[in-house]
């Protein structure tokens, strides 16, 4: 009997350890009537490296003329999702905008029926609207790369106050062009570049320019890998950066009001994009001083270490570095931390970096554009409204300035007075606000000591006026 009961619990066991690492089969049940007649079928994942083709992972034709693939056993939860061949014809909502990773969980063997209700590059190419923002250009369709010996689709975000001001401003150039503007472009979801920034304006922040640059499709990891990677190639980076400096950048700057020195400069990009910005920074800190580091992939090549600790000159450079620890990837975060130890123990000032680990966060154009403000607030140092050189007081100002108790207003030409006034601290925080009939002059006793913006709102126009408060 004893041995009965031992020969039964081994059985229990190995029945237990089979049904956690069973075989998943998926079974495409439906697909959107815009499918190719003669398409292929791929999953992709965090299982094979997120390759959105590998011949390994096509899926075939059952006898019930379905697609449909048969994943080895495993254990756990894996992330996937479906395409044709590319991360152009990944899966889309039924109007080809972004959705979330697929998940599933490994327990007994079963055969998983999925439903596929768009694809991203055809159900947004014509049923989806556009989303980019009326500041938001394409510089060019077909910018000329002669370093690359290829051509490239621009794109650029000038802020609202552009065609109304002399001013130069500053520039932001980031990769993956398609993702930051417009859902109906983006491959998987945008960034939300331009609503963010034109909600910062709003708030009175003096935003850059954003010169977006489209990936080359399957260019896109040659270009945005500096070194090789035995398994993916790529090693093109040095070229695509000499483009920006050499070609991209000087266009900008002849046909553009722009700030053209560093301390006005960034680069940003995520993941792969994270990558070559980081390439950036350090091969070219003359040129770019403001540089985003969004789930940079490091993982890509060591050389990225040795590099970095043999060229690195931080130089006037100020570098945000953010990830996910959510992102699929175990190594993500602390490859993170080991290179911004790296970048200090190389120069660079602690104060001049920023380093976090978004709670939650993925590997995906949604969190990133959820940083994004963030990111570029603090890269830029972008106070509201202070700029000496765009004190805007053409309506009307507050005196006297200096202050202690009170502030008078001084009507100007224009003979209006203000529906609102804001006084916001140097830090951005709202502190005092004044709103329909307001009596002046107004009273600012209970603020500390130091600097402030009065923010004045006419109608639908903003003006701006730095003021000391003794």
């Amino acid at each position: 009997m004893k041995s009965n009961r031992i020969f039964f619990i081994i059985i229990l066991f190995l029945l237990l350890d089979f049904g956690a690492h069973a075989q998943v089969t998926f079974r495409i049940i439906s697909l959107p009537v815009t499918t190719p007649q003669d398409a292929t079928i791929y999953i992709t994942g965090d299982f094979n490296d997120w390759s959105p083709g590998e011949l390994s992972y096509k899926l075939s034709m059952n006898a019930e003329n379905q697609h449909e693939i048969t994943l080895p056993p495993g254990s756990g939860n894996i992330e996937f999702k479906f395409t044709r061949g590319s991360w152009e014809t990944v899966e889309g909502t039924e109007n080809g905008t972004y959705i979330p990773n697929r998940n599933f969980n490994y327990g007994n063997g079963q055969t998983v029926e999925i439903t596929i209700s768009g694809w991203e590059d055809l159900g947004g190419s014509g049923g989806g609207n556009s989303t980019a923002a009326a500041n938001v250009h394409i510089m060019s369709e077909n910018f000329e790369m002669p370093q690359l010996n290829r051509t490239r689709r621009i794109w650029i975000y000038l802020p609202p106050d552009y065609d109304s001001t002399s001013k130069n401003y500053s520039v932001l150039y980031m990769h993956d062009g398609q993702n930051l503007f417009d859902v109906k472009t983006s491959f998987a979801g945008e960034w939300k570049v331009d609503e963010s920034l034109n909600t910062l304006y709003d708030q009175g922040y003096e935003v850059p320019v954003v010169v977006g640059i489209d990936n080359g499709g399957s260019h896109r990891i040659d270009e945005l890998t500096p070194w090789k990677n035995n398994h993916y190639g790529g090693g093109d980076g040095e070229k695509y950066t000499a483009f920006i400096v050499e070609t991209l950048k000087p266009y900008v700057d002849s046909h553009y009001r722009t700030k053209s020195n560093s301390e006005s400069t960034g680069i940003m990009g995520s993941s792969l994009g994270g990558l070559i910005s980081h390439y950036a920074m350090v091969a070219y800190p003359e040129i770019f001083g403001k540089i985003g580091l969004f789930s940079p992939s490091y993982w890509f090549s060591d050389t990225v270490n040795t590099y970095t600790s043999e060229h690195f000159n931080p130089a006037s450079v100020r570098a945000y570095m953010m990830c996910g620890d959510n992102e699929g990837d175990s190594d993500m975060v602390p490859d993170m931390q080991e290179m911004a130890i790296l970048l200090q123990q190389s120069g660079l000032d602690g104060t001049k970096m920023q380093v976090k680990v978004v709670p939650g966060g993925q590997h995906n154009e949604a969190s990133w554009g959820q940083q994004f403000s963030a990111a570029v607030k603090w890269m830029f140092q972008l106070t509201q409204g202070i700029d000496d050189s765009e004190n805007k007081v053409k309506t009307g100002y507050f005196y006297p300035n200096p202050s202690s108790e009170e502030l008078y207003y001084k009507i100007g030409t224009t003979n209006l007075l203000p529906e609102k006034v804001d006084i916001i601290s140097e830090s951005g925080m709202l502190v005092k606000s004044f709103e329909n009939e307001i009596n002046f002059p107004i009273k600012i006793g209970g603020l500390s000591k130091g600097n402030y913006v009065i923010l004045t709102t006419f109608n639908n126009s903003k003006e701006y006026q730095k003021f000391m408060k003794n």
